[in-house]
């Protein structure tokens, strides 16, 4: 029922705009710094980068390019296979399904132990049931066997092997720091000195939970700061269009589902917490109201910005893309240990990549792949902190604490956190690239940012936000290359397939 409702919405959001006339109404301008106009953030979920890449490009059956840069990772350090400073040596996954390990604001600090990086067995692995009892299931990494598209798309674009988390913890500080550069001005001490630390619920969300505390956030986002200069933008997530309506007195419910190759149907597509703008007042869609037609997708109204995922396809193939986009997969498909899967999650990947290479928003457009959180899983590459906390409770003092509080004098914004993935798909793209230059969440924000300061945007976003301090990612690009990077078509297996006419063949998710 939900899948009809949904596809009927579309349906009639479709024929409004042909006959509005305004499809493929995207401007060609020079309000950007840049030839990108458009960007693509596909924010997934819980993956350090030593746990996809700890062996890239070497894997059986895994063609590597001649040339392929060394990175920072098992292969430039083999003892770390062989005499790791943990209790138990990384180890190849031999199943895509594994469990959730812990990955709170605490537990990672301790694990890094004042940059040893050696207590990871003892802070964050999951010893539940169905996990290693001994606890090494943290030590686990892929290989190029199961993370098949990303490892192609390092191949033929922009990877960073020096990227982390903009501070330590789980899902909801990441997300946050994503689109507003700091964590700071919550509502509720939960959270400890007054910065979110933990995955809580956003206020302003009919499905959020009923039975926690609901987390509110103060200050500026990038939306707010997108919407003062009327750049179009829209933050789309799998589930979030509802399956039960909100009427007057009867809040809106997300129980809609999804299929995972591995778990089967039924799989819950939406997670409150993964979604950062509803933790704002000014950018939230609390009962989340569809838009009232395609063409408002990226503009004002009432959706506010904020859509399911279904409507970000209907946008590029209708010509009604926003300039600034986010996405957030189903659950199923966001990589999330637990739940989701390296397999799943590349079909997800995938579909995005081919579907705007597909598109006439293709030459203009950069897509870039990031996480919110490490998940846990042991990465070596200690962060250098930067930003330091003096909360007795919440920070470890060999990694965080003992020092006063950083930006803004707050405490619990220690950072950066963990090692994570980032990459960016792109024909400026430079291409089988790895930077070795330093970014964090906070990188993203700031280059959307600089793209559109010829727009109006100003450098940050103040309010003593990390990007103030955060380096762009304009060393995964190359400008001057005329955007003649090529497309590289991807199958839901992740493998590199043979373009059609020009055109990459329809993922089959």
């Amino acid at each position: 029922m939900t899948k009809i409702l949904t596809t009927t919405i579309i349906g009639l959001l479709i024929t409004s705009m042909m006959l509005s006339g305004s499809m493929w109404a995207w401007a060609d301008d020079d309000s950007t710094r840049t030839p990108i106009k458009h960007v693509v953030v596909i924010f997934q979920e819980n993956v350090s980068f030593d746990h996809y890449f700890g062996v890239y490009p070497n894997a059986p059956g895994f063609t590597t390019k001649p040339g392929t840069p060394s990175s920072n990772n098992y292969i430039s350090n083999p003892s770390l296979l062989t005499s790791n400073p943990n209790l138990f040596n990384p180890f190849l996954l031999r199943s895509a399904l594994t469990c959730d390990m812990d990955h709170e604001y605490l537990a990672e600090q301790k694990a890094y132990d004042g940059g040893l990086a050696d207590k990871f067995v003892q802070f964050t692995t999951d010893s539940g049931a169905g996990c290693n009892p001994n606890g090494s299931s943290v030590m686990g990494y892929y290989d190029g066997r199961n993370v098949t598209a990303l490892w192609n798309i390092a191949q033929n674009f922009a990877m960073s092997d020096n990227s982390f988390g903009t501070t330590f913890g789980p899902s909801t500080p990441g997300a946050v720091n994503l689109v507003s550069g700091q964590t700071f001005g919550a509502s509720e001490d939960a959270i400890g000195g007054g910065a979110a630390i933990s995955d809580d619920d956003p206020a302003y969300d009919d499905c959020s939970s009923t039975s926690e505390t609901l987390l509110a956030m103060s200050g500026k986002n990038i939306g707010d700061l997108l919407n003062d200069k009327g750049i179009t933008w829209g933050w789309f997530q799998g589930g979030f269009a509802p399956s039960t309506a909100w009427t007057p007195g009867h809040p809106a419910k997300c129980s809609g589902k999804t299929t995972s190759l591995l778990l089967g149907p039924g799989q819950t597509a939406y997670s409150a917490h993964h979604e950062p703008f509803e933790y704002y007042n000014s950018t939230a869609n609390p009962h989340h109201l569809p838009p009232a037609s395609l063409a408002e997708i990226g503009n004002n109204g009432q959706a506010n910005h904020q859509y399911d995922l279904n409507l970000f396809w209907a946008a590029v193939n209708n010509g009604n893309l926003p300039q600034v986009t986010f996405l957030k997969a189903p659950k199923a498909q966001d990589g999330h240990a637990g739940y989701s899967d390296p397999l799943d999650e590349q079909v997800f990947l995938a579909n995005v990549t081919s579907t705007i290479e597909n598109s006439p928003y293709w030459p203009n457009t950069a897509i870039i792949i990031s996480y919110d959180d490490s998940d846990g899983w042991y990465d070596h590459a200690a962060p250098h902190i930067r930003n330091h906390s003096n909360d007795p409770l919440n920070d470890y003092a060999p990694e965080c604490g003992g020092k006063n509080a950083g930006l803004g004098g707050a405490d619990d914004r220690c950072g950066p956190g963990p090692r994570l993935p980032l990459l960016v798909i792109s024909p400026y793209a430079k291409s089988n690239f790895i930077s070795h230059e330093e970014t964090d969440q906070t990188s993203i924000t700031k280059f959307i940012e600089d793209n559109w300061k010829t727009g109006g945007i100003p450098d940050t976003l103040g309010q003593e936000s990390f990007d103030d301090i955060s380096h762009s990612l304009n060393d995964m690009f190359d400008f001057d290359n005329h955007g003649n990077t090529p497309k590289v078509c991807l199958n839901a297996a992740g493998q590199v397939v043979s373009p059609v006419s020009g055109q990459c063949p329809k993922v089959d998710s």
